[in-house]
Parts: structure tokens; C-alpha cells; sequence
């Protein structure tokens, strides 16, 4: 007996099993938010226009053909219709392969239902997607003729079918039927073009690939007139007439689009590299990701820039940052971003808000270099803030700040991942172009882009391939062996030695690609730590290893020749000022550096024993001169609160102080013979005392010397911005399995068939407190189903089938089939019960 055919969405949902039924629901999340009481509730919510929406944006470009082809296509639409619609009269073997897989993606996705015989697109979708004069189809076809003459006179129908040579009828409906019919038949329509003017021809041919409307006068001419005399052309307003769509057709040789994509296409590859060429460059990369973090936050160690009120960083700040890493503004945006995102930065929340380092910081910087990357990638492949856009304006003209709100896409995740796959996907150390890469992913999701002006997916495709090989993902353009662990990829295999030829083609080559269809989906938290996990120990033996040495000179400078290990990096970072990084990052020694070291607790002999066993070259002289010269002065002079006073038993230092023009904006003022004052806050007076060339330091209400150390100011704990999602969370295998089983035991209590008792009344069955307890023990004795009526203490009605255990106390124990599960329920919230029917 074969399955009869479904009359509607939900009885095609019905059809399906628990496998098509998770995937629908996985690729349409929103359809179980919350979880549907039954399918035919499901179908309701997977044909509402913004479910509907996302679903189509959702499809690629030749899915998208294919449903805009069956909204030009008669309801219901045979499969031989769809494939013409498609591929023209002519066909194309392209087109014919690819259309299967196109329409099972619509049917997957609840698009489109019923056989291949009867196909019908979902009512709300070929609303979105048919022909309206407001919203033109893609397909630049117009109104069917039907359509068209719907508020045309009978007469004037009568004379058109008379002009086009067919007989009379006696009414407009089948007058319109047979105009159809004619503009349908390829023969006749051929016959009947024949007789048109080389004039007349020209002017469907404007109209034919769309848009189908054109402007005539009170009086046309000979073209249009011949062609609106025979309904080639039909009136839809005064002025405006419209090429109907069956004549579109005909010229158009059947074809719904101009032109069709049936295949994804291809990436050009610009260039090849050996993988070891990749990874080390990726590598480099990486290292210098971490040093840029590390220098960022080592600058903002003692306070950041101040909080604007609206949130962010100023312009100006933005600037400052830029200059002291050495990048451009648009780079220092992303650093900024990235180290908020990875939970390295927040605001402190005090009065005066300023940014500054999490306490999180000080934990990373102990972890080894790989895992500390691959916590900062971790972040950014699942970060929604996105400093592309930082610069840009926002719905209401205002400029979008580093660390300011308004910067989340929600897209972002999403496109990262995919431009990954993608060349994942691309044989060894190939890298794309980034045209090709772009319209690869207009092919995949080409309405999302439409709908957004600024194409919000290729510029974050192109942020991507940018940030990617700044933070050493990729090298060279290629994805490194560490980004394909990152992306929970399977390794390599081991390409073959070519026989001959070059190993490598030059980055302006232009090579055939043979890309491979790699399908990765976004991995759970927990997938991720671990994917996270093994692109770190792929890339730990690729980075450089930490030197405790340098090699300190005549002129005042120290040369590390590499990266230096943690306790040796950041005391050097006190003791000296960075002139020069690169491969071996050059350190200068200054009065104002040494003062530092020395402000942080450290005393001429510490720094003397610090140099002699760090240096593998002896320490120069003029350097001993110039730690034990600063040593020497620093402290002679001490500042205090007063507002701020400066003390010193030298009373010939304080004298030259405030004879000097310098200090003048300081407005010194003598207290004592051994003590200044001044108005200005301690802070103020240490700067400008410092400017002027002294050393002087600060000291406590006890007279004690102040320590300041470089990591004195944290935030309190702070959680890194969450990401704004894109819709509603993928469900995972759990929360499918249950919603199945909830939307299934639902749909079988709503449509199993049962015996309404003559009392009943309504939806819910209706039967006395007595009828109803005898038919729950005769149920309870024999084992059988009964459909009941029951009202929650909250008030709400709703109909259930349950299997009677036990009926006792008031309370019925059942199996509920609705939920799954034994539930007991009052006998006074039962409406009323009714036998199942025997079928």
C-alpha cells in the first residue's frame, strides 16, 4: 500500500524521521524556540515570514535559483517543470546534475514539500520571492498573464484574444486561459513573432531579462501598439505596461536566470610555498603576536588611557597607541580588541575610569608562549567585536571607538571559520587570491550580502585574511599545519616529491586549483579547548627558544639577540628603554630608565649583579658610571603630599630649584630652609622635578621611599565580552534527541483518533466527575489509551493521551504519551476523558 501523498507541510513533517527532523532542526535552530508542542505547531512556526527569511539567507546562490525558479513556476510544479525552468529547452548537464542536491536542500529545509510531482514552495517564501511590482524578482521576470489582465475590461480582452488569432470566447476566464495557452505553445508563439518588426522585436528584447515594466504615451507607437494589440505587452497602470511573463519565457528560451551557477566557484591559487616555509613564517608571526599583546599591556601597566563617557577609546588615545607599537591606527584597533576579547584588558571602574590589565594578565604571562597563543586565537575565532568597524559611523551617525559598544557582528565567527575551511580545503601551502575567495563566499550565502549595502561578509572575509596571517594562523597566505589543528582539521598527509620542475610557484603565479570539499563545522566550547590544545603543541617546537643572556655595549645599549625568558624580559624592561625590535631587539640605558629600576626597590648593587650575570660580555664602564651616578642623587630630594612639598638637607639644591625659570609653572614656595611647597598634587611635582633633570623621590606619610613597580595597577577580576550570537544557538545531540521525542509524543496526542463522547463540547472532552473516574479505572484494569482534556493550576487547557497505572486518593497515575513520561494528575483538573477509536 503505497503512502498517500501530503496535503500540507506538517503532514509532510510527519512523513519524515527522527534523522530529516534533527537536521531541519539544526539548520533552523529557531524552529525549537522554545520546543514545538507537536508538528503541525512546527510547521506554523517554520512558515513564518522571519523564519523564513533566515532560512533563505541562509541558502547558496543556486538553492536560491532553484526556489526562485519554483516562485515563477505553477503551484504545484512538476520536477520537468523545475529542471526547464532551470536549464531552458535546451537543457545543460550542469544544471541537471546539481538540481537534486539543490532541491533536497529546500526540502531539508522545510522550503519546500510533496513529491516530485508535486512540488509546492512554502506560501510565505513564494510571497518573499515571487514577482511584485514593489519587489522585483531576481529573475526579472514579471506578471503572469493571468495577473496582468485581472483588472483589464472583458472587451478589451476580447479584442486581444481577436488580434492574436484566436477565436472568441464568451467570458474573460477563458479568454485569459487561452492567451496563456498560446503564449505557452512554442510553435505558435514562434508563428506569431514572425509577423512582428525588426522595431517591435527590439523592444522585447529591453523587457526580456528584466525589468519587465515600461513607460508608454496616450497614443504609442507603431512598435508598442502592435505588441499591446496582441497582449504581448499588457497594461498594469496608465503609462506603465509589462512584458507578461510567459512571453519572457518563450524569448528567454524557458530559462527562469539569465544565468545559472549550479557550482560553487573555484579559488585561484596565486601562489605555492613548502609547507616548512609556511609554518615558520606562521610561526614568526605568532611570536610577534605575543610580543605585540605583551608591549600593549606592559604600556598600559600602570593605568591605560581614561574611559570616554560613552564608552571606548578616544581618537587621540587610538593614535598614541599606534605610535608606541609601531602600527597603524586600524592595527592597533584589532591588538586593542583582541587582548579585550582574550580577557587581558578591562576598564578599573573607578571614579576616574581608566583601562588597564586584568589580574588574568599576570596568569597568561606565566603560561608557556604556545598556549598563550592559542588562547589569543581561541578568543578571536569566536570574538562578535569586530575592529574592522572601528572609525566607521553607527545607525545614528556616531563614530564607532576601540572598546567602545557597537562594534559586535554577529556574523564574524561564522565568516572567520568559513574563510578557514576554505583553505583548508586547498592543497598544501597554497595560497588564494582573495577576489576568488570573496565570490566563493557571495556563492554560498548571496542574499545575506545583497540585503546589507557595505557587503558586511566581504569586508569581514578580507578582515579575516588580514588578521589571520597577523596573528599567525596563516603563512604566506596559506593555512599553517597549527591553523588546520586550531580548526579541529585532520593532519596531512605527506605530499609526494615532485619528479622535476620548481618546488614552489612565485606569489604573482596564477595556478589551476583542485580544491578539496572540506566540511567543518564550528566546534563546542570544549572541542575547541582541545583543537586549541594541539595547535599548541604543534607550534611550540616552531618558536624561537627563550635566551637568559644579552650582550650589553660601550654606547649605553644591550643587544638580545632573541626573545628573552620572562624574569630577565621584564626586568631588562625596567632597567632600560627599547630602541630598536626585530630579529634582536636593542635596549638603551638612560638616567631616566636607571631612576626606574631604582624606584622599583632595586638598589645600585642589585643592578650591578643583575648585569654581570645576564651579560655574556663584560659590563662596561661608562654603564657602572651611570647606575651608581643616578644611584647616588636619587632620593636626595623627596616628595610628599602637602597638596605636595619637596624636603632636602641640601638647602643649595632646593635654592637652584627655585631659582630656575623651569620650575616656575610649579609655583614652588619655601617652608624651611630644607623644605619646598606647591599646590600641585605629588604626581605633578615628581614629573616636572624629573624634566628638569633632578631624581628626586617620593616618600610615604611615614617618611618611608615609595615603591612603584610597573604591574602596581590591575582591574578588579573581569569576564571577557561575550559574543552576540547570529540567532539562536545551534542545538546540540542532547537537546534534539529530547525535543524529537517531545514534538513526536505531542503530535501523537493531538492526532490519534479517539471517540468523542456526545456530551463533549469544544476541543476538550466534556464527561462528569463520575463518567470520568469509571472510564479511568475500566482504562487502569484493562491497559488501555484514553484521551483526556486537563487545565494546569495555571489555568491553561490542554489535551493529552495517557495510559492509566493506578486510580486512587483523587489522583489518576498515568504514562502521558505527550510528555513521554508517568505523571500523576488531580481527577478535578480532568475535563472530561474519551476512548481512543479502534483504528
Amino acid at each position: 500500500m503505497s503512502t498517500p501523498a501530503p496535503r500540507s507541510l506538517a503532514e509532510a513533517l510527519r512523513l519524515r524521521d527522527d534523522n530529516s527532523l534533527a537536521e531541519l532542526l539544526r539548520s533552523r535552530p529557531d524552529l525549537i524556540t522554545p520546543v514545538p508542542t507537536d508538528l503541525t505547531q512546527l510547521a506554523t512556526r517554520a512558515g513564518t515570514r522571519a523564519s523564513v527569511v533566515r532560512a533563505l539567507e541562509r541558502l547558496d546562490r543556486f538553492a536560491l535559483q532553484t526556489a526562485q525558479a519554483l516562485a515563477v513556476a505553477a503551484d504545484p510544479a512538476g520536477y520537468g517543470e523545475l529542471l526547464a525552468l532551470m536549464g531552458g529547452d535546451q537543457g545543460e548537464a550542469a544544471v541537471e546534475a546539481a538540481l537534486p542536491r539543490a532541491l533536497g536542500t529546500l526540502r531539508e529545509q522545510a522550503l519546500v514539500w510533496g513529491g516530485d510531482d508535486r512540488l509546492r514552495l512554502v506560501r510565505t517564501a513564494r510571497e518573499l520571492l515571487a514577482p511584485s511590482p514593489q519587489h522585483p524578482s531576481p529573475t526579472g521576470l514579471g506578471p503572469t498573464v493571468q495577473e496582468a489582465a485581472a483588472g483589464m475590461s472583458p472587451g478589451r480582452i476580447q479584442e486581444i484574444v481577436a488580434t492574436a488569432g484566436l477565436p472568441s470566447t464568451h467570458d474573460s476566464v477563458s479568454a485569459v486561459a487561452a492567451l496563456t495557452g498560446l503564449f505557452g505553445d512554442r510553435k505558435r508563439m514562434t508563428a506569431l513573432l514572425d509577423g512582428a518588426s525588426t522595431e517591435s522585436r527590439e523592444v522585447l528584447e529591453r523587457l526580456v531579462w528584466g525589468p519587465p515594466y515600461g513607460q508608454v504615451t496616450a497614443d504609442p507607437a507603431p512598435r508598442l501598439r502592435w505588441l499591446l494589440d496582441r497582449g504581448l505587452l499588457l497594461p498594469t497602470a496608465p503609462g506603465t505596461v509589462v512584458l507578461p511573463r510567459e512571453v519572457a519565457l518563450h524569448l528567454r528560451g524557458g530559462r527562469a536566470h539569465r544565468t545559472t551557477e549550479p557550482l560553487p566557484p573555484g579559488l585561484v591559487v596565486t601562489g605555492t610555498h613548502r609547507p616548512q616555509v609556511v609554518d615558520a613564517t606562521a610561526a614568526g608571526q605568532a611570536y610577534t603576536a605575543l610580543a605585540t599583546v605583551e608591549e600593549l599591556l606592559k604600556d598600559w601597566d600602570e593605568g591605560g588611557p581614561a574611559v570616554l563617557r560613552a564608552g571606548g577609546l578616544s581618537v587621540r588615545d587610538l593614535k598614541r597607541t599606534a605610535v608606541a607599537l609601531d602600527v597603524t591606527e586600524p592595527v592597533a584597533a584589532f591588538w586593542v580588541e583582541l587582548a579585550y576579547a582574550a580577557g587581558l584588558l578591562a576598564s578599573d571602574g573607578e571614579a576616574d575610569e581608566r583601562y588597564a590589565a586584568t589580574p588574568f594578565y599576570d596568569e597568561w604571562l606565566q603560561l608557556p608562549p604556545a598556549e598563550r597563543w592559542a588562547q589569543l586565537v581561541e578568543a578571536w575565532l569566536t570574538a562578535t567585536r569586530t575592529a574592522g568597524v572601528v572609525g566607521g559611523r553607527d545607525a545614528k551617525d556616531r563614530t564607532l571607538s576601540a572598546l567602545g559598544p557597537g562594534l559586535d557582528r554577529s556574523a564574524a565567527p561564522e565568516v572567520r571559520h568559513r574563510v578557514l575551511t576554505l583553505l583548508a580545503g586547498l592543497p598544501e601551502g597554497a595560497s588564494p587570491s582573495a577576489e576568488s575567495l570573496l565570490a566563493r563566499l557571495r556563492w554560498e550565502r548571496p542574499l545575506r550580502g545583497a540585503q546589507q549595502d557595505d557587503d558586511l561578509r566581504g569586508r569581514l572575509a578580507g578582515w579575516t585574511l588580514s588578521e589571520a596571517e597577523t596573528l599567525g594562523v596563516t603563512g604566506r597566505g596559506a593555512l599553517s599545519e597549527h591553523g588546520r589543528a586550531l580548526l579541529g582539521a585532520p593532519a596531512r598527509e605527506p605530499a609526494a616529491k615532485p619528479s622535476g620542475g620548481p618546488a614552489a610557484s612565485g606569489p604573482g603565479d596564477k595556478l589551476p586549483v583542485h580544491h578539496v570539499q572540506v566540511t567543518l563545522e564550528p566546534l563546542s566550547p570544549a572541542e575547541q579547548a582541545t583543537a586549541s590544545a594541539a595547535a599548541a603543541r604543534l607550534l611550540a617546537p616552531l618558536l624561537p627558544e627563550p635566551l637568559d643572556h644579552v650582550l650589553l655595549q660601550a654606547d649605553l645599549t644591550a643587544v638580545a639577540p632573541g626573545p628573552l625568558r620572562r624574569p630577565l624580559a621584564d626586568m631588562l624592561g625596567v632597567l632600560a628603554d627599547v630602541e630598536s625590535k626585530g630579529g634582536a631587539t636593542v635596549y638603551r640605558f638612560t638616567p631616566g630608565s636607571v631612576r626606574r629600576a631604582l624606584d622599583a626597590g632595586r638598589a645600585a648593587s642589585d643592578l650591578h649583579a643583575f648585569l654581570a650575570a645576564h651579560s655574556r660580555t663584560p659590563v662596561p664602564q661608562p654603564l657602572t658610571y651611570l647606575i651608581d651616578d643616578v644611584a647616588r642623587r636619587h632620593g636626595h630630594l623627596r616628595v610628599g603630599a602637602a597638596s605636595a612639598y619637596v624636603r632636602c638637607d641640601d638647602d643649595t639644591m632646593l635654592n637652584e630649584i627655585l631659582a630656575d625659570k623651569r620650575a616656575a609653572a610649579l609655583r614652588l614656595r619655601r617652608l624651611a630652609p630644607t623644605v619646598l611647597a606647591t599646590q600641585a598634587d605629588p604626581a605633578t611635582l615628581l614629573d616636572g622635578l624629573r624634566a628638569m633633570g633632578y631624581a628626586p623621590a617620593a616618600e610615604s606619610a611615614e617618611g618611608d621611599v615609595l615603591i612603584t613597580r610597573a604591574d602596581a595597577h590591575r582591574t578588579p577580576p573581569r569576564t571577557p565580552p561575550q559574543p552576540v550570537p547570529d540567532g539562536p544557538p545551534i542545538p546540540d545531540a542532547t537537546l534534539l534527541a529530547a525535543a524529537i521525542r517531545a514534538i513526536r509524543a505531542g503530535d501523537r496526542a493531538s492526532t490519534t483518533p479517539r471517540k468523542q463522547p456526545p456530551s463533549a463540547g469544544g476541543d476538550l472532552p466534556r464527561t462528569s466527575s463520575a463518567e470520568t473516574l469509571a472510564t479511568m479505572q475500566a482504562a487502569a484494569l484493562t491497559g488501555v489509551a484514553v484521551w483526556i482534556g486537563y487545565v494546569n493550576a495555571e489555568g491553561t487547557a490542554s489535551q493529552r493521551v495517557i495510559a492509566p497505572i493506578r486510580v486512587e486518593g483523587g489522583f489518576v497515575t498515568a504514562y502521558d504519551h505527550t510528555a513521554d513520561e508517568v505523571r500523576t494528575y488531580p481527577l478535578h483538573r480532568v475535563t472530561g476523558v474519551a476512548e481512543l477509536a479502534e483504528d
